[in-house]
């Protein structure tokens, strides 16, 4: 027996997700857990499903779709676990895969996050986008991660199978300490979704505390249930809530030069994008900076709120100190190592 772990599966609209990997959930080998089903609105029978086939899964309904971040924010507050364990619902898992993460944190305090090896469901060989290995975070906050940078996804031969930390864990799988929530807060309500757990994870660093990648425990994801990749809505979010998680956790003295160069690299994919025909993507990264730029007086409220006794610095582990964008598509560096052997 181990310490108690909550976890949580946020649902919309998923009931075939539910079906497929629900089995995988409840064959988890751990003691003692609890599994809860949070449904965020949800107009298919996912309900229904759960009461008829999986009777012993604590369920809690929402009438309206809180999105990532609020659905979250809603309930994980209210559970009684050292250890709450957030999964997506189109995630297959084996059934050892919880201890590893476990031990991790019993064995270091100051652990907040840890997430396991992310591989890609339809491609066992490959990691998956949303995680692979562990994230890192370059210089404009701009996220890659060990086994993907942009749209170049690895074979998994065992170059990752190393624990270590990391800038942010992934929100599609990750095991967060209790206790950091009631210290540093959940995720940033505005977000709805996207970029929520590097936020959060950003937050926890300029606590103090590690994230960790623990590559022993190993998932299968899917990926783009909710909103697949090129989807507009997907871009806008990622663009808006990119800029505030700057705003909220760069030094101060960093932001406007930062910020700035966001806005010339972003202005960059606009003008890509326009060579493309791609018109619903340029008008997503236009929404998103107006939207940021527009409601600045918010994000300098939660960045006062969040950082009242502490205050934002440089982090190492996991931060890569160049442009990924100029790396990636200026000198061809397409690959996690490729980066890191720059950065030597």
């Amino acid at each position: 027996m181990g310490p108690k772990v909550a976890l949580v599966i946020l649902n919309w609209n998923g009931r075939h997700w539910l079906e497929k990997f629900l089995p995988s959930v409840t064959a988890s080998v751990y003691e003692p857990l609890e599994l809860i089903v949070v449904d965020n609105g949800s107009t298919d029978d996912s309900l229904a499903f759960l009461q008829r086939h999986y009777p012993q899964i604590r369920r809690i309904a929402f009438s309206q779709n809180y999105g990532f971040t609020e659905g979250h924010n809603k309930v994980l507050p209210h559970i009684e676990a050292p250890y709450l364990l957030l999964l997506n619902s189109d995630v297959e898992v084996q059934p050892g895969w919880i201890a590893p993460l476990v031990e991790v944190m019993e064995a270091d305090e100051r652990v907040a996050s840890v997430q396991p090896k992310v591989l890609a469901y339809h491609d066992r060989q490959y990691f998956e986008y949303a995680g692979a290995a562990g994230g890192y975070l370059d210089r404009f906050a701009y996220p890659f991660c060990r086994g993907r940078v942009f749209d170049v996804v690895e074979k998994d031969e065992g170059q990752y199978d190393q624990q270590q930390q990391v800038f942010w864990a992934t929100g599609a799988c990750c095991l967060i300490r209790r206790s950091v929530i009631d210290e540093i807060g959940l995720f940033e309500p505005r977000y709805f979704a996207h970029m929520e757990e590097i936020d959060f994870c950003w937050r926890a660093k300029n606590f103090g505390y590690k994230i960790m990648a623990q590559p022993a425990s190993v998932v299968y994801h899917v990926g783009g249930g909710a909103l697949p990749q090129g989807n507009p809505r997907k871009t806008y979010l990622n663009v808006r809530n990119s800029l505030a998680t700057m705003y909220k956790n760069l030094p101060a003295a960093e932001i406007p030069f930062k910020i700035g160069v966001r806005l010339l690299l972003d202005g960059l994919w606009g003008l890509r994008s326009l060579m493309r025909g791609d018109f619903p993507t340029i008008w997503a990264i236009i929404r998103a900076h107006f939207h940021f730029y527009g409601h600045l007086p918010y994000w300098h409220k939660r960045r006062k709120q969040i950082y009242t006794l502490k205050k934002p610095t440089r982090h190492q582990a996991g931060y890569f100190p160049r442009s990924v964008v100029w790396q990636y598509f200026g000198r061809g560096k397409k690959t996690f190592a490729e980066l890191m052997k720059e950065n030597d």
